[in-house]
């Protein structure tokens, strides 16, 4: 297992890939020398070999008499072609020095016509390789090389005769006369090398690759979570080796981080909660019986002391019914903050959700009629019942509703409420469609929020008492909105169809 492990870890594998490049490498090299060092020993073979045939070929002409060249053109041996052989001349040189034979007849000739030269008047011929090795005596007669050639060289073996000692000078051809040969030979080690080192360049650059990608993966996903994105994963967890546990580690932080960041917003929303249940529950007892003492005194008042002049009573009726409404405004306030931070007590029951969302239309027809402000409600197929709490849904309508009344600015436009089911029925879907102003998006989050709006007289607390009720019930809420073109707020309710409820 612990093999496996370490099989598995990024740095034993670029270890065991550079190690597996130099293997690759010293034996590439390792062939190559083997390689030249064959087709040096062959050279030389061939070179020998050469070597041999001309000699034999100066012994022949020697005891035959006839011509180098006539012996070559019968002989017609590849190995002494002048054009790609090793063997550029064969000069047969008799006991008095004098040049006896050459393949090259224009040796034998003086101003064009054949006539006696010696060896030592060949200042041309290369230097010879065994001179240190032939007879004190003979060395003086072998030239002194004035020509360059450099590469050039011959090889001189002498032979008993009746008529005394000859020689045959074999001339092996230049180094520069077989150049490009040579040079393709010397290149090429150096073209497998190159490959070699290109090859290894290319596996190393897929390494770096393959190392630095999961960096800047971690590097983006750092900056995402700056930003304050916890819902996405750094994509290298899936690696074994130290990148893919960084990666897997770097998930679980992300992963906790947005948990902490949920339960953050839990926490904040529980102590908004408290505040307004402390809040509410001061209301309630501070404000709630001076206002239910006042609201006594106003109808005492209107009963006992009513002005006997008809246009007194009359003002005296309006200022009482007045003071009655804001009385019961400060109420209904005092109800929703009461509402809102009391734990739910849902008489759950089957409601048809088409009827409470007439019924709960019914409150604003007359203000739609003055505005001309179109409303209905509209149902899309068999919607099964809710089971719900009349009282909670009817809230939930009546605020979504008004919301929509007052997002409407001017005359006309339309407030639609749509009902449908989804999920075979599961479900019912209510979406709740106004042509108002629209909300900007930078609050669509904040709508359900307790003490946002987007009204100046507004408390904040509606859409939150929404959001609470639709949360009691087990569904879900959001809102879609576009500026200047209006906003949809879309409710799903399982129905008693559900088999979970």
């Amino acid at each position: 297992m612990k093999a496996l492990r370490l099989i598995s870890s990024f740095r034993a594998r670029l270890l065991l890939v550079l190690a597996a490049l130099l293997i690759l490498t010293l034996g590439t090299q390792y062939v190559l020398n083997v390689r030249n060092s064959r087709n040096n020993r062959r050279m030389r073979e061939v070179q020998t070999q050469a070597l041999v045939a001309a000699v034999a070929l100066g012994f022949e002409s020697i005891s035959a008499k006839p011509r180098l060249v006539e012996l070559l053109k019968q002989r017609n041996n590849p190995l002494l072609n002048p054009q790609t052989g090793r063997v550029a001349n064969i000069i047969v040189v008799d006991s008095n020095w004098r040049l006896s034979d050459s393949l090259d007849l224009e040796l034998l000739k003086v101003n064009g016509e054949y006539a006696d030269r010696y060896l030592p008047e060949l200042t041309t011929l290369p230097p010879v390789m065994n001179l240190n090795e032939l007879p004190a005596e003979d060395r003086k007669h072998f030239p002194v090389t004035t020509a360059n050639q450099a590469g050039a060289e011959s090889l001189a073996v002498s032979v008993e005769t009746v008529d005394g000692r000859y020689y045959v000078i074999v001339v092996l051809r230049s180094f520069r006369e077989g150049q490009s040969v040579w040079s393709i030979q010397a290149a090429r080690p150096l073209i497998y090398t190159l490959a070699v080192l290109l090859a290894a360049t290319l596996v190393a650059a897929v390494l770096v690759w393959r190392f630095t990608r999961p960096i800047k993966d971690l590097s983006n996903a750092a900056r995402r979570v700056a930003a304050g994105d916890f819902d996405f994963r750094v994509p290298a967890a899936d690696r074994t080796d130290e990148m893919g546990q960084l990666a897997s580690r770097f998930n679980e932080m992300i992963a906790r981080l947005g948990h902490m960041r949920e339960l953050e917003a839990l926490l904040h929303q529980t102590e908004q909660s408290a505040v307004v249940g402390r809040l509410a529950s001061a209301i309630a007892h501070e404000i709630r019986n001076p206002l239910n003492y006042i609201n006594l005194t106003l109808d005492h008042l209107r009963t006992a002391f009513p002005p006997d002049d008809p246009k007194k009573r009359e003002t005296f009726e309006r200022l009482a019914q007045q003071l009655k409404t804001e009385v019961a405004r400060i109420n209904t306030r005092i109800s929703e903050f009461l509402n809102y931070s009391r734990p739910s007590t849902l008489e759950l029951r089957p409601l048809d959700l088409g009827e409470a969302a007439r019924d709960a239309l019914q409150m604003v027809e007359v203000k739609a009629q003055e505005s001309g402000i179109e409303t209905r409600v509209e149902q899309t197929g068999d919607v099964p019942p809710v089971l719900g709490d009349a009282e909670a849904l009817r809230s939930v309508f009546t605020n979504l509703i008004i919301n929509g009344m007052q997002a409407i600015d001017g005359e006309g436009g339309s407030l639609l409420i749509n009902i449908s089911a989804e999920d075979g029925g599961r479900n019912a879907r209510v979406e709740v469609t106004d042509t108002g102003r629209g909300i900007a998006p930078e609050d669509i989050s904040k709508v359900f929020e307790p003490y946002f709006s987007t009204k100046d007289t507004g408390t904040g607390l509606g859409l939150a008492i929404v959001k609470k009720a639709v949360d009691d019930h087990g569904g879900t809420i959001s809102v879609r909105s576009k500026l200047g073109e209006g906003t949809t707020f879309v409710i799903t309710l399982p129905t008693t169809a559900n088999g979970d409820r």
